[in-house]
Parts: C-alpha cells; structure tokens; sequence
C-alpha cells in the first residue's frame, strides 16, 4: 500500500499497521477518535434494545434528529436538501458507481480518518492523471454540497463495529467475496507454498458475504478473510426501507491474502 511519511490519521492505530498482513493475521479494535464518546446517550440507549431491527432504526432517528436528515421518501424541498447532506446519499451513490462524486467522498473520508490513501478511482490514481483528476474533481463536488457528512460517516462506523460484535462477539473475521473483471489491474503476487495471492486493495472496497453474488459482479471472485474491525458498513446494518443491497460488506483497504475460486 503506498504510503505519504506526511499522512496522518484519526484512529488509534497507524495507517501503516492498518494496511498491513500482519492486521489481517491478528486483528485489532480501531476506533475514530471521540466518536463514540460524542454519543455516549446514543449506544447507553442502544444497549437496551434486543433486536437488531430496532437498534438500526434507532440509530438511523438519532442521526436524522442531529443532523436534519429526512427519511427516502419524505417530500418538499427541505426533505431534498436534508437528502443531500444524508449518509444515506453516499452510501446508495457508492452502490450505484463508486467511481463517482459519493465514491469519492466515502474515499477521501477513510484517507482522513484512517490515513489510508485511494489508488483507484475510474483509473489507477499513480498510472493516470486523468484518473487522478476526476478523483479530486469529484471529491470537491461531493462535499461542496454537503454538511457533516464525516461526522455522520464516523458514527456509522462505529455503529457497524458495536452492532458486528453484538451479532458476531467470537467472530474477529468475516469470510467475505468479491467479483472483478480485471484482476490485472491490481497489484498481486503469488504466495509461495500456498494457493494464496496477496493483494493491494483500494481504501475503501466492495465486498459481499454471498459467493454467487460475487460471480454477478465479475469473471473471477477471490475469497478473503476480513478483519471485522474492518468492515465500514454492511447490508442488512439498517432498516430494509433505508438501504437495500447485495448483501454488501464495505472494507477497508490496504494488503489482503485472498483465493481465487474457481466457478
């Protein structure tokens, strides 16, 4: 993973650390800095509910309420412009084209806060100043039109990780698929002595839990053993009439040992 000596992060672990195999082999609790503890009252009251169902939907209305967000569907013009300024934008964006504006943003927010930088975006950012360009031009349009958006994303995050380890508290991985036409364009080696390949993933990445899934979304599906603390946002996270997807697991980047599988 190319790393900047300049780039720092708000998570209490080094981008370096985070991108690392080493991570995947022994994982860590990360955590964005006073994220949480900006919304103690928040996880107190999420604690007290039983069904994930429940303690989506509340955690959807504590945003909402904070930061003026209206639910799909509401009408008039100030249910379009809370929309705009929504997590829920980004996110449905990201699943529509993730090298767009909303891609951009979840990309340049995971640089932010994790210290992991993108290398692609509708290119190989390093390769191509084309590619580069769009990135920023993007990623400026996205959050020229936006509020809060980082504060929102981080609390997202850390809701996906306390509602991981409510649902899967033995689990420290989730095996995880993901389909791709060109596996050329990534950086791999082989593993010697295994059937293993190492990989270079983008910051951020599309994953899913569901194997057939995969093959929708490519020629060759590689299976890979991700790190829960890993995981950004994942289908089924919120109420069905928020969000809906392909059983998609959003991952962080960086080295990963992967296997492709054969159809």
């Amino acid at each position: 993973m190319r790393m900047d000596p300049a780039v720092v992060s708000r998570c209490n672990l080094t981008p370096w650390v985070l991108a690392s195999l080493e991570f995947q082999d022994c994982p860590q609790p990360i955590e964005i800095t006073g994220a949480r503890e900006s919304s103690g009252r928040l996880f107190d009251l999420l604690d007290r509910l039983e069904r994930p169902e429940d303690r989506g939907a509340t955690f959807h209305e504590y945003l909402a309420v904070r930061f003026q967000i209206e639910q799909w569907g509401g009408g008039g013009t100030t249910s379009v412009s809370s929309l705009r300024h929504s997590y829920l934008r980004f996110l449905r964006g990201w699943g529509a084209d993730s090298n767009g504006e909303s891609g951009a943003v979840l990309k340049s927010w995971v640089e932010s806060r994790f210290g992991l930088r993108p290398t692609y975006h509708s290119g190989i950012l390093a390769d191509h100043p084309e590619a580069m360009e769009k990135y920023l031009r993007d990623r400026m349009r996205g959050e020229a039109e936006t509020t809060g958006i980082g504060a929102q994303l981080d609390l997202l995050y850390t809701f996906c990780q306390y509602e991981l380890a409510r649902r899967k508290p033995e689990s420290r991985w989730l095996t995880l698929y993901r389909g791709t036409h060109d596996p050329e364009e990534y950086s791999l080696r082989h593993e010697p002595g295994t059937k293993d390949s190492i990989v270079e993933l983008n910051n951020l990445s599309s994953f899913t839990s569901d194997r057939e899934v995969a093959w929708e979304f490519g020629s060759s599906v590689w299976e890979a053993k991700i790190p829960r603390s890993k995981i950004v946002f994942f289908s089924g996270l919120l109420p069905r009439n928020l969000l809906e997807g392909e059983k998609e697991h959003l991952v962080l980047g960086g080295l990963v040992r992967v296997r492709k599988l054969l159809y």
